[in-house]
């Protein structure tokens, strides 16, 4: 199965963004916006992942998002990957905001 790809660059501002990183790369940096669940995770609680909207995943180079697209679609949702993942959001200029009062980062 192919899973789709974006670039960071073209995510919508208003997308559901799902970041399956763990928690120390979560707490470093991420999008203002995401919702955290860990690639771990994820089987335990896909019911809280949207059936109703396109869900974009991302993680920190793109191949945790790449598996985790592909599960979901396979499930029926509709998923599609960030391609190089945190790095390329942050090369992108994209925002982050990080848990640690420190200025974030890609962990």
């Amino acid at each position: 199965m192919t899973v789709p790809e974006i670039e960071a660059g073209a995510v919508p501002a208003d997308a559901y963004l799902l970041d399956v990183r763990e928690q120390d790369e979560w707490l470093a940096g991420h999008a203002p916006d995401a919702v955290h669940i860990p690639m771990t995770q994820i089987q335990g609680r896909v019911e809280e992942v949207p059936e109703d909207r396109k869900i974009y995943v991302v993680c920190r180079v793109g191949g945790r998002s790449m598996q985790v697209a592909a599960w979901l679609n396979r499930l029926g949702r509709d998923a599609v990957n960030v391609g190089g993942g945190m790095q390329s959001w942050e090369s992108a200029s994209r925002p982050m905001v990080s848990e640690t009062g420190q200025q974030p980062y890609v962990a």
